[in-house]
């Protein structure tokens, strides 16, 4: 961009005219992501954790909307395996600006893990973090106490399927609270009802959207409809499953396609799985998502099942 400087021979002191170009500051266009950074208020947190094997510090950061009329539903929101990345945060603003406030967390840090082959034995060891969260959201007079979901990716996903079941709701918040509403993707589907530790049954009563993927290799998508399909009839009536076409595990991510080891993939045999991004997918499941937070939360966007 050229800005122009023109002096012009009528004023004062100047006998001519004289043109000069000068390169002018670029200007800058905020991001998407800044822009909606601008709408909410950012805060990073951290909270105690009580794990079997002691008290951990765990942090997220904690995103509420500016305009939305206090107190404000939340949704906390947990990564997969591969840490915090840019998932959680693109979910977190479609949320954002359908008035519902979001608490990413970070699972992985405070037990120094830094790759996927590094995690707790088994996902519920981290569900102590996500109950810890719930309280901590609970107890902020911004936010709904009655009004606060969770969702998750992968591991996150599991968590966000188990934290449905009594079993655990009661273990950690009583008989008197439990999360909202559940927005699993992609959660494993062949685990649940196999594996000691991830009986997915005696729900909370909270209603739960389940997303997989029509490719997803890890774990394939029937696996998914076949545990809902076995529930008993009032708590088949909680789940809605949504099976995307044209989407492996992972379609939300970001970069080129992967393929990765992970010895719980193929029903627990182990093996190679792909990770395809899919953005138009992962423009559909996000909103998807939120219309099922803003309906459970009495924000609008209901739809028939």
């Amino acid at each position: 961009m050229i800005r122009k400087i023109l002096l012009a021979a009528s004023l004062p002191g100047l006998v001519a005219c004289a043109v000069t170009t000068v390169p002018s500051a670029p200007v800058a266009v905020p991001s998407a992501a800044q822009q909606a950074d601008a709408m909410v208020r950012i805060a990073y947190v951290a909270y105690p954790v009580t794990t079997a094997k002691g008290e951990l510090q765990v942090a997220g950061v904690l995103r509420v909307p500016r305009d939305a009329k206090a107190p404000t539903p939340a949704v906390v929101v947990v990564h997969g395996s591969a840490g915090v990345d840019g998932r959680g945060q693109a979910l977190a603003i479609e949320l954002n600006r359908a008035g519902i406030a979001t608490f990413e967390i970070d699972l992985w840090t405070p037990r120094g893990v830094k790759s996927p082959l590094e995690r707790p034995a088994h996902v519920n060891a981290t569900l102590p973090d996500v109950y810890a969260a719930f309280r901590l959201l609970a107890a902020r007079a911004d936010i709904d106490r009655q009004r606060i979901g969770i969702t998750g990716f992968s591991w996150g996903g599991v968590v966000s399927m188990l934290s449905a079941t009594r079993k655990y709701s009661e273990q950690y918040l009583g008989k008197d609270q439990r999360f909202a509403a559940h927005a699993p993707h992609y959660p494993v589907c062949s685990v649940y009802n196999k594996v000691p530790g991830y009986e997915f049954g005696g729900l909370t009563g909270a209603p739960v959207l389940l997303q997989a993927g029509e490719l997803d290799d890890y774990d394939l998508p029937d696996t998914c409809l076949k545990l809902v399909a076995a529930l008993p009839d009032a708590e088949r009536a909680l789940v809605s499953v949504r099976v995307h076409a044209h989407a492996t595990h992972g379609w939300d991510g970001g970069g080129p396609a992967t393929t990765h080891f992970d010895p719980a993939a193929h029903q627990g045999k182990g093996g190679d799985f792909r990770l395809i991004p899919n953005p138009a997918v992962a423009q559909v499941s996000r909103a998807e998502t939120t219309a099922f937070f803003r309906c459970r939360f009495g924000l609008g966007g209901c739809r028939e099942r």
